[in-house]
């Protein structure tokens, strides 16, 4: 239904999210979803025909100019800066795709149940486990599981979540963490391949090959698969950076569509500035 208030948008129910994204599938087409560090991103992401908008506190230093790893740094309050990304700059200006809240499962300093609540009261229509513990790997994964912050912090909000009716859609870099996330009721489930590639801040030593993406994402989609045949997969980052690249991997696994950060966002805003900036700086005086 929509929203009670507006009569129009955001939030929607867990059940309306889900109607959507297999209305697009229905229609042969990709899932896209996209992340915005701002206002202006969201509203012409929407503009553009994504499927979902989600907010990362790594699209505000993104936008910035500086790496998305920075999200998973100690550089500010993880889940503060996503609320206020999307109170204040694009919850305001979407005007009807679902929007989703990026949390930071792993926070010992907050009551997860509360502040899953003040996510849905903000008007989010679900959440996503960013920053993720996922994509840390080697000694220190092995410390924050060992100390409480560990992935199955994540797992535990996604378990909330479905509790309060809040679509989920997860990031897993491993197939057992797409076992522990459908156990858990996720809806939709992100194979994480790697820091995006491209552009002038993307990895470039620090990446799989496409053969690797597309290997581990079809391992993620078997193994949620297993526990959930209904669960929404996509595919993002590494080598994926592209519509081309989207293309190649969705022939070559069953996902159904694309979560593009960097890909979307960074990328359109270098490229557009770049070249409109050259073609002012290319006007002669005519006197």
């Amino acid at each position: 239904m929509p929203n009670p208030w507006t009569g129009k948008g955001n939030p929607y129910t867990r059940q309306e999210v889900r109607d959507r994204l297999q209305n697009t599938i229905d229609q042969n087409k990709a899932i896209i979803a996209a992340g915005a560090g701002t206002g202006i991103s969201a509203k012409f992401i929407e503009q553009g025909g994504a499927d979902l908008i989600i907010i990362y506190n790594s699209g505000r230093f993104r936008m910035a100019g500086h790496g998305s790893t920075a999200g998973l740094m100690a550089y500010g309050d993880a889940n503060a800066v996503a609320m206020e990304i999307g109170e204040f700059e694009v919850l305001p200006v979407v005007e009807e795709i679902p929007v989703i809240c990026g949390v930071h499962g792993s926070d010992p300093r907050r009551r997860m149940w509360h502040h899953l609540l003040k996510v849905k009261e903000m008007g989010f229509s679900g959440i996503n486990n960013f920053p993720t513990h996922s994509i840390v790997d080697g000694h220190f994964r092995q410390v924050l599981e060992e100390t409480g912050m560990g992935f199955e912090k994540e797992v535990e909000m996604v378990r909330l979540a479905s509790k309060m009716d809040l679509f989920s859609i997860v990031y897993v870099a491993k197939p057992e963490e797409a076992l522990q996330m459908a156990q858990a009721g996720a809806d939709a489930i992100i194979a994480h391949v790697g820091t995006t590639v491209g552009g002038s801040i993307g990895v470039v030593e620090a990446t799989c090959t496409m053969d690797d993406a597309i290997e581990r994402t079809q391992k993620i989609m078997e193994a949620g698969k297993e526990v959930n045949p209904d669960i929404f997969f996509l595919t993002h980052g590494g080598p994926i950076n592209t519509p081309e690249d989207v293309m190649v991997v969705l022939q070559n696994t069953e996902a159904h569509g694309f979560v593009g950060a960097s890909s979307l966002e960074r990328m359109g805003v270098e490229a557009s500035l770049t070249n409109l900036t050259r073609e002012f700086k290319s006007i002669t005086l005519s006197r």
